[in-house]
C-alpha cells in the first residue's frame, strides 16, 4: 500500500518511544498531528502500517548543520543537504550562517528560508550571524534559533572576539546566543607558528585545548554577568566538560557534542583519513572523547549537533594547509548513535532524549521533538535489527564520503515522517510535499 500524501496512518502494535519511556501499541497520525496513542486503535486510517519489528520514534532534530546554500552548490544544498538528513531520520534541521552571502542581514535570512521552503524535504530554520556591524538586525530579525558568534574563526570568516563587540552582543537583548567557542588570538599565533607544516596532527597544536578553554570560561563569565542564554556549540575537551560540570550553569548554559568527537580520536583518526579528519574544533586524543561520552551520560552534554560540514574530496585532497576543515555527518549520527546503544552505551531512551527531546527544549521548538498526541508527527521508523556498513559510495550528501567508512552499523532507518507525510521509505524520497519553518519560541 502506498504511504505517500495520506491524510491519516495508523500505526498498528508499533514499540515507540513516549515520553515517559518505550512502549508498545498504536500510534494515530492525522492531518500532520499525532492524534492518538493508545494501547489499541480502531483500524480506521487510510494507511495501516503493520510491520512487525519496527520502532517509531520522534524525528531527530540536528541543531548544527552547514548545508552550504546559498554560495557553494557544488558542496551541498539545502535539497541534498535534507535529503541527505531525511535518509538519516531527521526530520529538523538548523543551518549556520556562514554561507555566501552571509546569513547577518534580513534580507539573506528571508532569502534562505525562501529556498529552504521550496527545496527542503525536512522542516527548517536558520541561524543569524553576528558580525562587527548588524548589532540591530540580531534582534530585529524574526523567528530564528539564535544567534550564532564565531569566537573564533572558522569557515566563512566571521570572527567576532573582542570585548566591545561580544559584551554589545550579550548585554542587548534576550535571544540564545550559539558560539564557536575557541581563542582566535591563540588560534592566529599558532598557525603563524606552524605555517609551514603540512601534517595534519599538528592541526592540534594549532586549535589547542588551552584556546578551547580559555574561550569557553570567557563566554561563560559573559553569559554569567548578563544573564544570557548561552549554547557552546561542538564541544571536545575534557577541561572544558570538566569546567561547565562544575559551573552547573544549566539551563543558562549549555552544550552540545558531535558524533566525530565522540566516536573518533587523534592520532588513529588522522593517520587513517588524514586530511579528511581536519574539522575546527579538531578531533582530539581518546581522554577527551572518554570525557565526553561521561559528560553526555550525566547530563553536562545535552544534546548532539552533527556540525555536518560538506567538502568536496578535491578540496579534502589539497594540502593540510590549504585543504579546509568540516566533515559530512547528517545522515550517519543516529545510526552511529543507534550502534552505540547495541554496544551498551547507552539506552534508546537516552538517543531520543539527546537528539530529539532535549534539542526541542533547549531551542525552544514549539510542536516538536516528543511523541506526543497533539505534537507535529515528524517521526523516524526504525528497524534496530539492521546491520550494514557505512561506505563512501552510499553517502547521500553532495560531497560524497563519510568519515565513519568501514564502520559496522547496527539499526537503520525505514521512513521518515515530516509533518504526517512520508519523505523518505528504504532509499526512495518523496519530495512532492516539502517541510516548513521550524517555529521558535
Amino acid at each position: 500500500m502506498d504511504w505517500v500524501g495520506t491524510e491519516s496512518i495508523l500505526f498498528k502494535n508499533v514499540s515507540f518511544v513516549a515520553p515517559d519511556g518505550v512502549k508498545t501499541g498504536d500510534v494515530l497520525v492525522k492531518q500532520g498531528k499525532v492524534a492518538a496513542i493508545e494501547p489499541s486503535l480502531p483500524e480506521h486510517a487510510e494507511v495501516i502500517i503493520k510491520d512487525s519489528g519496527l520502532t517509531l520514534i520522534p524525528g531527530v532534530i540536528d541543531p548544527h548543520v552547514h548545508f552550504r546554500d546559498p554560495g557553494s552548490p557544488r558542496k551541498e544544498t539545502l535539497e541534498t543537504g535534507s535529503k541527505a538528513a531525511a535518509s538519516g531520520g531527521v526530520t529538523s534541521f538548523f543551518d549556520m550562517p556562514n554561507t555566501n552571502p552571509l546569513t547577518v542581514t534580513i534580507d539573506a535570512m528571508t532569502e534562505k528560508k525562501a529556498i529552504a521552503a521550496n527545496s527542503s524535504l525536512i522542516n527548517y530554520n536558520f541561524f543569524i550571524g553576528a558580525n562587527h556591524e548588524n548589532f540591530d538586525v540580531l534582534n530585529d530579525v524574526e523567528n530564528v534559533p539564535g544567534i550564532k558568534i564565531f569566537v573564533g574563526s572558522s569557515t566563512g570568516n566571521m570572527c567576532v572576539d573582542s570585548d566591545e563587540h561580544l559584551t554589545r552582543i550579550f548585554s542587548n537583548g534576550s535571544r540564545l546566543i550559539a558560539v564557536h567557542s575557541e581563542n582566535e588570538t591563540e588560534v592566529q599565533e599558532n598557525a603563524a607558528r606552524y605555517a609551514s607544516s603540512e601534517d595534519v596532527l599538528d592541526h592540534l597544536n594549532i586549535r589547542t585545548v588551552s584556546a578551547a578553554i580559555t574561550s569557553t570560561k570567557r563566554l561563560v563569565a559573559m553569559a554569567e554577568k548578563y544573564q544570557r542564554r548561552l549554547h557552546v556549540c561542538h564541544l571536545t575537551t575534557q577541561e572544558e566538560m570538566a569546567f561547565l560540570a562544575e559551573k552547573n550553569l544549566s539551563p543558562l548554559v549549555t552544550t552540545e557534542v558531535s558524533p566525530q568527537h565522540l566516536l573518533l580520536w587523534a592520532p588513529d583518526i588522522y593517520n587513517k583519513i588524514g586530511n579528511y579528519a581536519k574539522i575546527n574544533p579538531p578531533i582530539r586524543e581518546k581522554r577527551h572523547a572518554m570525557a565526553l561520552a561521561k559528560g553526555l551520560k550525566t547530563g553536562v552534554i545535552e544534546c548532539i549537533g552533527t556540525d555536518h560540514a560538506p567538502h568536496t574530496k578535491d578540496d579534502k585532497d589539497q594540502s593540510f594547509q590549504k585543504a579546509p576543515s568540516g566533515m559530512p555527518g547528517v545522515e550517519t549520527s543516529l545510526p552511529l548513535m543507534l550502534t552505540q546503544m547495541a554496544n551498551g552505551f547507552c539506552s534508546l531512551e537516552e538517543v531520543v532524549e539527546w537528539m530529539c527531546h532535549a534539542p526541542a527544549r533547549l531551542y525552544n521548538i514549539q510542536n516538536k521533538g516528543r511523541l506526543e498526541v497533539g505534537y507535529d508527527a515528524d517521526l523516524t521508523l526504525l528497524d534496530l535489527n539492521a546491520s550494514y556498513t557505512l561506505k563512501n559510495d552510499d553517502m547521500l550528501t553532495k560531497c560524497g564520503w563519510t568519515a565513519f567508512e568501514g564502520t559496522e552499523i547496527k539499526g537503520g532507518v525505514v521512513a521518515t515522517f515530516v509533518n504526517g507525510n512520508m519523505v523518505y521509505r528504504e532509499k526512495d524520497f518523496f519530495d512532492d510535499i516539502k517541510g516548513q519553518e521550524v517555529k521558535i519560541g
